[in-house]
């Protein structure tokens, strides 16, 4: 086992010194980041073409919303449990990690925060493509469109929902909070604190699905990538 962890634990500074060292992965990112806003911003503009009633959007809303949450949640799991580092995509393995081991972001507005935190979302870019491609092709049918570009944009928010969680002491973050809007920091806090947990980082409503799922089919992280970068201190060992 005292093997294995070390085995894991330089694999996991090989890949953060290629991803602090090469900049193919930040211009990857950002890469990622311009795909992304662009097909959310053309889906947005296509829903203006497929209007729906005011009782439609709010319900249609609702729903991905809770979907949102699911599905960024799960991924968030798989992620969190990924210890893949040798792996082409290793060094972003390894970078998204680091979110355990610094858990406090740079201040920045939050227009900066959902541009540059979406393009850690590489899933979003063929999610967003293929319900683009579906709709040109087959002209989805309105609601269901304006469910799946809901998911495609408010999956960009998680991040902002994250972030706030993480760095604001707003009373209106607060207030949304506790209107089960945002991620309340309590909420949030066990998935630092515990092991297994709390996955889900919109608001938070699918934890205690996700948390069943993470308890039946996956291990945990504190055992696992959490103590993968015990001794890691290069760049980004101190602040993201």
């Amino acid at each position: 086992m005292s093997n294995y962890l070390e085995q894991k634990q330089d694999q996991f500074n090989t890949a953060m010194d290629l991803y602090n060292t090469r900049n193919i992965y930040r211009r990857f990112s950002l890469l990622i980041s311009i795909l992304i806003v662009s097909l959310q911003t053309l889906l947005v503009v296509m829903l203006g073409q497929t209007p729906l009633t005011g009782f439609e959007i709010l319900v249609t809303f609702l729903a991905a919303y809770v979907l949102t949450d699911l599905l960024n949640g799960l991924i968030h799991l798989i992620m969190d449990n990924n210890d893949s580092y040798e792996s082409l995509a290793g060094p972003l393995i390894a970078n998204f990690h680091m979110h355990h081991k610094i858990q406090d972001y740079k201040k920045a507005a939050i227009i900066k925060v959902y541009f540059h935190e979406t393009g850690a979302k590489v899933w979003l870019v063929p999610y967003l493509f293929l319900v683009l491609i579906m709709n040109l092709i087959f002209q989805v049918n309105p609601i269901v469109l304006h469910l799946l570009v809901y998911i495609g944009v408010l999956s960009s928010v998680a991040e902002v929902s994250h972030y706030l969680c993480h760095t604001s002491n707003s009373p209106t973050v607060a207030f949304l909070a506790r209107m089960g809007v945002l991620l309340s920091k309590t909420h949030h806090a066990k998935h630092h604190q515990q092991d297994n947990q709390n996955y889900a980082f919109l608001n938070g409503c699918c934890d205690p699905l996700i948390n069943w799922i993470a308890q039946k089919y996956f291990g945990g992280y504190k055992q696992k990538s959490d103590m993968h970068f015990t001794h890691y201190t290069g760049e980004n060992a101190v602040a993201r």
